[in-house]
């Protein structure tokens, strides 16, 4: 490991309107390493980070990089002086291919001139990258729209590598990729890495850190809590670092009171998505869903809820046979829906956080279809401190706020309506551990009240550690039901990949 400094960026700081976000902060990267940067949801990672790529004006500090002061004026000086960030949110262009998002903004053309597109070049060139980093699983004349998620951020990586970039800011690569893809990805850092590249790793699976990284940074409300080399650190120690305490138990799950059937699903169906689904889930009880990528569950939650279609099946709730043919149907039967993608089909990016909070129970708050203003925003304001929203107020826009308290606030929306059943699929992706460990309390105290709760996750600790019971699905049907006495890991991964434990 190269003892040269790459990066350093010296006492910088960086605010917004009612909030510092960034308080005198110090943070280097050697040459050649992959420092990972920790830190809760709101600690400033991502806000140094932006203000490092150019996306933000620092308030004070010094940046130097390579031995230079680095012009951080705009992204694509940035660029050109050797920094990629790869964002959270990956944004190519998905009715383009491979090779044309490689290359876009920077199309390779016949001789001096700028008008004619040299297309043998750019695919020829495009390949060369795919084969220097030794990826196979898509061709540079593949359209994105056909990418997974994993091989989108890929694809990421050999745009940056293709920008002659020396440091790489990789914001969560790996919060919605499956553990093939995630290790396809750990060598191909690795690979870049033994070639002098260095990266700035942020993530919230504190488990991978020790996997890639060489160096951490923790941060917590803006500000260095302490930095150093991985082999300084433990896991309990990161963990404590992040959130100011030490969690005795990462999943707080009590035995509750575990009442009668009040969701029932009997021989549910979507052609090409699943096949006979049939489950139950009690008063009191945390239900976990568990498969890997493509098995279908988040497909039948959809359908469940009233946005997919179904061919077949019967819902009852409390005994009663009921009708879902869209999700106004299953509000209007207090059932919450809290969807894996936050962004696309949660959050109001850009509303506030009042707004985002109110949205489905304005009406409740007024008076003859007039509303309340003051009302709904002393409603917003309870919500904002019961859930501990970590915001400069009820006016602040949801873009600005962190991926946990953006979930918070989601979160609290549904609660507002009351509800009897909460599906929750990921509800914890992208998030850290501190406030994962309030989403786990918050469930755990409604299903002392009573809710129904289904917990759909791709974290297997997670469903592990939270579910009462776990229905587990592989290719479109259960493939096992199990008690919470009969978790273990090595049986769930075998019903997960269509084997039956004992006979393998």
């Amino acid at each position: 490991m190269n003892d040269e400094l790459m990066l350093q960026m010296i006492n910088v700081t960086k605010s917004f309107p009612g909030v510092l976000a960034v308080d005198n902060m110090d943070f280097y990267v050697k040459k050649g390493t992959v420092h990972a940067l920790m830190g809760e949801n709101g600690a400033g990672k991502s806000t140094l980070m932006k203000v490092l790529a150019g996306l933000y004006p620092k308030d004070s500090g010094e940046i130097v990089f390579q031995g230079n002061a680095l012009e951080t004026s705009s992204v694509n000086k940035v660029l050109r002086q050797g920094i990629s960030m790869i964002y959270q949110e990956l944004s190519p262009v998905n009715s383009l291919t491979v090779a044309e998002n490689i290359f876009c903004g920077k199309e390779p053309s016949y001789g001096n001139t700028n008008f004619f597109l040299n297309s043998r070049k750019m695919i020829k060139d495009a390949s060369a990258l795919l084969e220097e980093l030794q990826i196979h699983s898509f061709s540079v004349r593949q359209k994105v729209a056909e990418l997974s998620m994993g091989q989108k951020q890929l694809l990421e990586i050999v745009k940056a590598v293709a920008n002659n970039s020396s440091l790489l800011i990789m914001d969560e690569p790996t919060s919605a990729i499956t553990e093939n893809e995630c290790r396809l990805l750990f060598d191909i850092v690795r690979n870049l890495r033994s070639k002098g590249i260095s990266f700035v790793f942020i993530t919230h699976k504190i488990a991978e850190v020790f996997r890639i990284a060489d160096e951490i940074t923790v941060m917590r409300d803006g500000r260095l809590v302490g930095t150093g080399r991985i082999d300084e650190f433990t896991y309990d120690r990161v963990v404590a670092m992040m959130v100011g305490r030490e969690l005795k138990e990462l999943f707080p799950k009590e035995t509750t009171h575990i009442g009668e059937d009040f969701l029932e699903v009997l021989k549910l169906s979507s052609p090409g998505k699943f096949e006979n689904i049939s489950f139950s889930v009690k008063r009191g009880e945390i239900l976990g869903f568990y498969g890997l990528m493509g098995s279908g569950r988040t497909e039948v939650m959809e359908t469940l809820w009233g946005y997919r279609k179904k061919s077949a099946g019967k819902i009852r709730l409390n005994g009663k046979a009921v009708k879902i043919n869209r999700p106004r149907d299953a509000i209007r039967l207090r059932m919450a829906f809290l969807t894996e993608d936050r962004h696309g089909c949660g959050c109001f990016l850009s509303l506030d956080i009042l707004r985002n909070i109110m949205m489905l129970t304005w009406l409740k708050y007024g008076k003859r279809f007039l509303i309340r203003p003051q009302l709904c925003k002393r409603a917003a304001l309870e919500q904002i401190e019961l859930h501990k929203i970590k915001a400069s107020g009820p006016g602040q826009v949801m873009r600005d706020l962190s991926g946990g308290n953006q979930q918070k606030a989601l979160i609290a929306r549904w609660l507002l309506t009351e509800p009897d059943v909460l599906i929750l699929d990921e509800p914890t992706r992208g998030i850290d551990v501190g406030s994962k460990y309030e989403i786990y309390r918050e469930m755990v105290n409604l299903a002392n009240e009573g809710k129904a709760i289904i917990m759909v996750s791709s974290d297997l600790l997670e469903v592990i550690g939270m579910s009462d019971r776990m229905v587990i699905m592989h290719e479109g049907a259960i493939s096992g039901i199990l008690k919470r006495s009969e978790f273990s890991q090595e049986t769930i991964l075998y019903y997960a990949s269509g084997l039956v434990p004992g006979n393998c």
